[in-house]
């Protein structure tokens, strides 16, 4: 059996370990031929793709990013992209696609499966904001390194007796700020999921100041004020509709200086939370989906995506994956309210 793999959306720590899992157990356990699609839908849409063997993943467990590449094509918004797909999987002899990336790499999945290609999903989000599992990988390692980031931000903040707002990524789900947040001991927290009333943020930063303590401030790129709007990065949108966020925290920043008349400064993290190397707790769920994503093929189970269930991996319908976004509950929020100020 010949079975593709490819790898879209934004990168993301774990990505490699998932492809290792696919081709060691692919080819060792079953005999398959394995054959990775290279940046993202751009593969099966132009034919190029690669063998993969296991010399070709022996060293890739702990490498960040993916060796196939990636990009954010969508066959849906060019003329006949899904019988493109069709057309060079049949002159390629590939038999099913596993499909590792995020709503809009497995919202494609789905409506290539309904047109009967066989595809398995892989889900891949350092938001963890896919509804059908409890966690995907990439977020453990995202949240490690704007915990760090925090904690390090955190001694110049105090010497300096300065306000820093860290920027941290989300675009409609605050996993990222709230996980990091609790564990870097934030004194306010701003998610997309609740829009932010300036004048509280600027009391609790003021108390924070009176205690001769300076503040720090995570907020999530998403993150709106009452009545305001998302800040842009630019106005341009991506194949699938996205704009670029970007700006808020040196917004607020600016806010909080000429509010409460203290040095605030700004820092966007960025693309460093999802670079570099994975996490152990990544490298294993990775692995993890990799190996029960072959199952799935090997079983003919299509349609499906293989999903953290507490402990265990569980499949779950790619429709049921991509129907809605995993947002941060109220209850979850109000745990780290306690702690603001």
């Amino acid at each position: 059996m010949r079975v593709g793999v490819l790898t879209g959306g934004g990168d993301c720590p774990g990505l490699n370990a998932v492809i290792r899992a696919i081709v060691r157990k692919g080819t060792e356990k079953l005999g398959w031929e394995v054959l990775g699609f290279r940046d993202g839908w751009q593969g099966p849409l132009t034919g190029r793709s690669i063998p993969l063997g296991l010399t070709d993943v022996d060293h890739i467990l702990s490498r960040g990013g993916t060796i196939l590449g990636s990009s954010r094509t969508n066959p849906y918004k060019q003329d006949g992209g899904a019988g493109a797909i069709k057309n060079v999987l049949a002159e390629q002899g590939v038999e099913a696609l596993i499909a590792i990336g995020g709503e809009d790499t497995l919202g494609v999945a789905r409506q290539l499966s309904e047109e009967g290609i066989r595809v398995v999903g892989v889900p891949k989000t350092i938001d963890n904001d896919l509804a059908a599992t409890d966690y995907t990988f990439g977020f453990d390692t995202a949240v490690h390194i704007a915990t760090e980031s925090i904690d390090r931000l955190r001694t110049t903040a105090e010497s300096h007796h300065r306000a820093l707002v860290v920027e941290v990524m989300g675009r409609h789900a605050g996993w990222i700020a709230l996980h990091s947040g609790l564990a870097g001991g934030a004194n306010v927290i701003l998610v997309p999921e609740r829009p932010f009333a300036v004048d509280k943020v600027v009391e609790w930063v003021q108390s924070r100041f009176e205690r001769m303590y300076a503040p720090i401030i995570v907020v999530a790129e998403g993150a709106v004020p009452e009545d305001g709007e998302q800040a842009l990065h630019s106005g341009e949108t991506d194949a699938f509709g996205h704009v670029r966020l970007g700006g808020v925290g040196t917004w607020l920043a600016d806010v909080l200086g000429e509010r409460t008349g203290k040095e605030s400064r700004a820092v966007v993290l960025g693309h460093t939370q999802r670079g570099g190397t994975p996490t152990a707790y990544d490298r294993v769920l990775a692995t993890r989906f990799g190996l029960h994503a072959v199952d799935a093929v090997a079983e003919g189970d299509f349609g499906t995506m293989v999903a953290l269930r507490g402990t265990e991996i569980r499949r779950a319908g790619l429709d049921e994956a991509t129907a809605e976004l995993k947002t941060v509950p109220p209850d979850r929020y109000a745990e780290a309210e306690v702690f603001f100020g």
